[in-house]
């Protein structure tokens, strides 16, 4: 700053276009009020002043502050109209006293003269096109030339000597006959108002020099940057940046990426203004997720789901409620046209979801969409707890909503509603009768038994629950089904959740986009809009979207086509890699902090195995990680646990059980990790190590194929023969092998011999027949299935 000395304030602020008030009046504030506008200024109030300048009047563009400020000429003043017509006067006021001196005058010199006098009058009309400038009218002065001779040479004096000074060093045009001497002063005087100019333009230049070196440069990072766009962002070398994150401790290329807060400290350890980049997605520009206010809820009708076991009465209650919605006034055959339908209990509508299998309800819930607020759980009273029982308890615990248990068939012989409440004991559901928090109904579907009490308990929790929703929004809502009509095109059953969907509104359910042309209610009776908890069918869609998609009715059509490209581009992306939990990655999940809970769903041959595996699993928690037990059952492992495991992000254990073939392509597909053990030990302990990040397994079992038994013959020197389909991979010579039988494994051994027809042979394809013989195991019956497998050793 040694050049900035005897830098005044009028000069400051004729630097910034502004005037010495202003600048004495930032001087009053930070410093001193200064003596007058000559007062020479220091560097630190030099720095305060273009600091607070700066801020004050920010530049639009780089040319802008390069540019050079060029003074204009004052024009001369219009002459009025009155006195343009002067102009004529005065050419012709001089001939007067030359014709007075009867001074001889050549004829050549005459003549154009007469001739100019006399074409005079015709210019004038060309004088709009160009109006001439008057620098000013003498006034005029009249001579009387009657007895007095005048002496004109005395006036013709030289135009040197009648030119002011300051007009002779003007800059002028192309001149016919230069005037001597006034060549070199010129010359001069050009030159030095250019270096005047240039000295001008440096001294702007050097200011907005310091002023871009004190101002810090800003930086927008987002939540993940690479290295190499942060230095592009700083303006820095990218080699600096990845130094500065070697000090810090972060070892990063230019091409890593590393998250805001790292980014944002190297940011300012370089000088640097860090502003946090919030990226607004196309979904959250088009898509309102605004929280409602509690003044603006209102109470809304609850949507239940009816559940249980196979032949329990699950339709029967379904069509026993239609019925009494029929008997109170509305339309009958409801199922026919929409998925979901409503009835009046006590004045009040409640909405049942005609989806009752509890695969349709859990295929909902692993969209996202929580749908139902209340499950009904029907046990039959003759028939008791059932496996399929088992699971709608445990999905529904999932889902975290109240359970209704209705024991229907009170009508039968041998109902025994006693034995099932103390059975349903063993599952957390104690009646209210006994102390517990779950309603248990006794029904008869056929009758119409305790139907009445049953909606009454619905609409009892639903008020105790306190649902409510705002009408007076953008809807949204799920897809309870949908399907393609060969007449209508695609149309789909939603229930709309919150807001007010109308005919017309643009939505968006999926993939899908779309305008609501017709809409049409549970009675089959066209519609204008549908509220809160109110079912309707919808056509307009450009596609058929997917059971338990969530749908929003948006405002621009355009954009909400963008959304759904970019939601297919995203699920394929989705299909390549997933992030479910599995053993090998449950450490890596614990110490970043995003497994809290380990789901486990466990499947044995028999109940006692079940709950004995269920009880030593619950015992493996620790500080860091809890281990819940979402479902047991007995059987082979079967696609709906597969879809609960997948919803639940669990891990399936399977103890003496294995998955069926669509269980196992269901589970690749979905990436569930499913663990089959013969040995409890063997399952507690490879979970344990898991959780300690120790798990280091040195075989694995590879499946080669499926085999089913289509004909057994027993040989007395050999043993039992069975001639075998391959139904799919291929079964080869000396692996081993699973016997199943209904899912469950009966043996596990090695294959002694392999045939087909009379050779031996190494493999046998698949959609081929062959003959074999399994080691030291003769109990093989029509319709086992043999696995076979081999162990293939892992890399540590």
């Amino acid at each position: 700053m040694a050049m900035m000395q005897k830098y005044r304030i009028h000069e400051v602020a004729k630097d910034f276009k502004t005037t010495s008030k202003v600048i004495g009046e930032i001087m009053t504030k930070y410093f001193e009020a200064p003596k007058n506008h000559m007062q020479i200024l220091e560097d630190r109030e030099l720095n305060v002043i273009f600091e607070r300048l700066t801020q004050d009047h920010q530049v639009q563009s780089v040319e802008e502050l390069y540019a050079v400020p060029v003074k204009e000429e004052p024009k001369a003043a219009p002459v009025p109209a009155a006195e343009k017509p002067a102009a004529p006067q005065k050419q012709a006021q001089p001939q007067k006293p030359q014709q007075t001196q009867n001074q001889p005058r050549p004829q050549q010199a005459q003549a154009p003269v007469q001739q100019k006098t006399q074409n005079q009058p015709q210019p004038q009309p060309q004088q709009p096109q160009k109006e001439r400038v008057s620098r000013g009218v003498p006034e005029k002065r009249v001579i009387d030339t009657s007895g007095v001779t005048i002496n004109i040479a005395k006036y013709d004096e030289h135009l040197d000597t009648l030119v002011p000074d300051r007009a002779a060093g003007m800059k002028r045009g192309k001149e016919k006959f230069p005037a001597k001497g006034n060549k070199n002063k010129q010359n001069q005087t050009m030159a030095s108002s250019a270096k005047r100019r240039q000295e001008e333009r440096d001294r702007i230049a050097q200011l907005q020099r310091e002023i871009a070196k004190k101002a810090p440069t800003k930086v927008q990072i987002p939540d993940e940057i690479s290295v190499g766009e942060l230095a592009t962002r700083m303006k820095k070398n990218g080699a600096e940046v990845v130094r500065r994150l070697v000090k810090m401790g972060v070892l990063a290329s230019l091409s890593d990426v590393i998250d805001y807060d790292t980014a944002a400290l190297v940011a300012m350890e370089l000088g640097c203004k860090v502003e946090h980049e919030v990226i607004v997605t196309i979904e959250e520009r088009l898509i309102d997720d605004h929280e409602d206010q509690e003044e603006e809820l209102v109470e809304r009708a609850p949507v239940v789901v009816v559940m249980g076991h196979v032949d329990h009465g699950k339709t029967s209650l379904l069509d026993r409620v239609r019925q009494a919605n029929v008997a109170a006034g509305e339309a009958g055959g409801i199922t026919q046209h929409i998925g979901a339908y409503r009835v009046q209990v006590n004045g009040k509508p409640i909405t049942f979801l005609d989806t009752p299998g509890h695969e349709a309800f859990t295929a909902m819930r692993a969209r996202g969409a929580m749908v139902t607020d209340i499950a009904i759980l029907i046990v039959a009273a003759d028939d008791g707890i059932m496996p399929q029982t088992v699971e709608s308890i445990n999905h529904a615990k999932a889902a975290g909503i109240p359970i209704i248990v209705a024991i229907n068939k009170m009508d039968v012989i041998g109902a025994n509603p006693e034995q099932i409440r103390m059975e349903l004991t063993k599952y957390d559901l104690v009646d209210e009768n006994w102390g517990g928090d779950t309603i248990i109904c006794p029904i008869s579907a056929k009758t119409g038994m305790g139907i009445e009490n049953l909606l009454e308990m619905v609409a009892l929790t639903a008020e105790m629950r306190e649902l409510k929703a705002n009408p007076n929004r953008a809807a949204k809502g799920t897809v309870v089904e949908a399907r393609l009509d060969k007449g209508r095109g695609p149309i789909m059953t939603v229930l709309v959740q919150n807001g007010t969907l109308r005919t017309g509104d643009i939505i968006i359910a999926g993939t899908a986009v779309g305008r609501v042309r017709v809409m049409t209610n549970d009675k089959g009776e066209r519609v204008n809009e549908a509220g809160p908890s109110v079912p309707v069918e919808i056509t307009g869609m450009s596609e058929v979207p997917s059971a338990g998609d969530v749908f929003n009715a948006v405002a621009d059509e355009r954009m909400a086509r963008e959304l759904a490209e970019q939601r297919k581009e995203d699920m394929k992306k989705a299909a390549t890699g997933g992030h479910k939990v599995t053993l090998e990655n449950l450490f890596d999940q614990i110490n970043v902090g995003t497994r809290k809970n380990l789901n486990i769903i466990v499947k044995a041959d028999v109940q006692g195995s079940a709950e004995a595996v269920k009880a030593s699993l619950m015992k493996i928690g620790n500080e860091e990680v809890q281990v819940n037990v979402i479902h047991s059952g007995v059987g082979a492992i079967n696609e709906s646990d597969v879809m609960l495991a997948s919803t639940s992000d669990a891990i399936i254990v399977g103890f003496n059980v294995r998955p069926d073939s669509s269980a196992l392509a269901n589970a690749t597909r979905e990436e569930v990790d499913i663990r089959t053990y013969r040995v409890i030990y063997d399952c507690i302990n490879e979970i344990e190590a898991a959780m300690k990040g120790m798990l280091a397994p040195k075989f694995k079992a590879v499946d080669l194929g499926r085999v089913e038994v289509r004909q057994v013959y027993h040989v007395s020197s050999v043993g039992t023969v069975c001639g075998c389909y391959v139904m799919e991979g291929k079964i080869t010579r000396g692996c081993k092998v699973r016997v199943l039988r209904d899912g469950v494994i009966i043996h596990d051994g090695e294959l002694a011999s392999l045939r087909r027809f009379k050779d031996d042979v190494k493999e046998v394809a698949t959609n081929y027949e062959c003959g074999l013989s399994v080691e030291k195991f003769n109990d093989i019956k029509e319709g086992d299935v043999i696995e076979a497998y081999h162990m293939e050793q892992i890399k540590i």
